[in-house]
């Protein structure tokens, strides 16, 4: 047999890739059973940071960088993620969980920029991140980049539009090749400006990751700018809207679309809705447990709720809370100004207890591995 150009890339490709996994199996041991903590944090000079903690405390690695990230999107198989830049950064940054290291500063593509989230196709070969396309303002896209696995390196290999105006955050749906995507209905245009608050349109796009549009819905309140979401294990889907009205309106700011059923909104109680402040962050679903967790920072306030009751398990102050993620039997919380918290609801007592993690500045998403 005769080996070509293509068997021995192929075969580098692999080799590669074995020797990633490799070390990422030895890395692993190191955190024992603590997860490991991602999020974009800055500290008090305005650096920022892509880091990694574990929840015991200790610091994997803290790598600074130029611009603010927002989420993280994990590769599902290797020891990689990519800190997605923030709304309208031009960067994202490929990070070696193992030691920190950038492995590539993500350009955006001429006339786009990032909106802060991104995911990694199940197979992990594809990226998909939202878009601004600033030639058609208003214009929403995912920039798809695929993954070189022989150099570890992100190449943009196109686009889809998201079928909305201002894309924020997407998830996958239960069947790993369709995406949920929240068009948060702003214009930007290449800065944190918005330019169309009377004439804004948020809709919550379900759609293949090729481009095709499954569903599109939409809320009562046409201010309702959608901008995060889950997806539970069943494909309900939870999002969180930010309120660009009058600060006296009252307006829902969490919303469902279960399978098979209307998108409308999540029952909450008036006084939650109120503390809320017109303004949600982070949101995140523990399927196994059928409960809900939100965080709204400017009313410094966080929240759990049973996903198919609407029953109040958690309601408690967290000051400037911001990212939260699933860890065991309830949630982990960071904070912008305070310190990092676990919350747990069963058997009807919440529990709770601070996390040794450096306290502040962390921004408004986090992701555990």
């Amino acid at each position: 047999m005769t080996l070509t150009r293509r068997h021995l890339l192929g075969m580098g490709a692999a080799l590669g890739g074995a020797a990633v996994l490799g070390g990422w199996a030895l890395w692993q041991g190191r955190g024992g059973p603590s997860p490991l903590l991602l999020s974009a944090r800055n500290d008090e000079a305005g650096q920022h940071y892509c880091a990694g903690y574990f929840l015991d405390g200790r610091r994997a690695f803290a790598t600074p960088v130029a611009e603010r990230c927002h989420d993280v999107a994990l590769h599902p198989i290797l020891p990689l993620a990519l800190f997605v830049g923030r709304r309208p950064s031009r960067e994202s940054y490929l990070i070696d969980l193992r030691d920190g290291r950038v492995l590539q500063t993500l350009q955006s593509q001429p006339q786009r920029h990032f909106y802060g989230h991104g995911v990694f196709h199940k197979e992990g070969d594809w990226l998909y991140a939202t878009e601004n396309d600033l030639d058609e303002p208003g214009r929403g896209v995912l920039g798809r980049y695929r993954l070189n696995r022989n150099t570890l390196e992100l190449i943009h290999d196109g686009e889809v539009p998201t079928h909305g105006v201002g894309p924020h955050q997407l998830a996958w749906m239960p069947d790993g090749e369709s995406l949920v995507v929240a068009n948060g209905g702003i214009r930007t245009e290449g800065s944190r400006e918005k330019k169309n608050l009377d004439s804004m349109a948020p809709s919550l796009v379900v759609m293949d990751r090729h481009g095709e549009l499954h569903s599109k819905e939409t809320l009562r309140h046409q201010q309702s700018s959608i901008r995060h979401l889950a997806v539970a294990d069943d494909g309900t889907v939870i999002t969180g809207q930010q309120f660009q009205g009058e600060a006296w309106e009252s307006v829902p700011l969490l919303a469902v679309k279960r399978p098979d059923q209307p998108y409308q909104p999540f029952p909450v109680s008036a006084s939650q809705l109120a503390m809320m402040d017109q303004y949600t962050a982070s949101i995140a679903i523990h399927s196994q447990r059928r409960q809900v967790a939100m965080t709204a920072p400017r009313g410094n306030r966080f929240f759990v709720w049973d996903l198919d009751s609407a029953e109040t398990l958690v309601d408690v102050p967290m000051a400037d809370c911001a990212g939260v993620g699933v860890v065991g039997d309830g949630f982990a919380v960071t904070s912008g100004q305070g310190r990092c918290r676990y919350f747990g609801y069963r058997d009807g007592q919440v529990t709770s207890h601070w996390l040794d993690l450096p306290a502040g500045w962390w921004d408004n998403h986090l992701r555990l591995r």
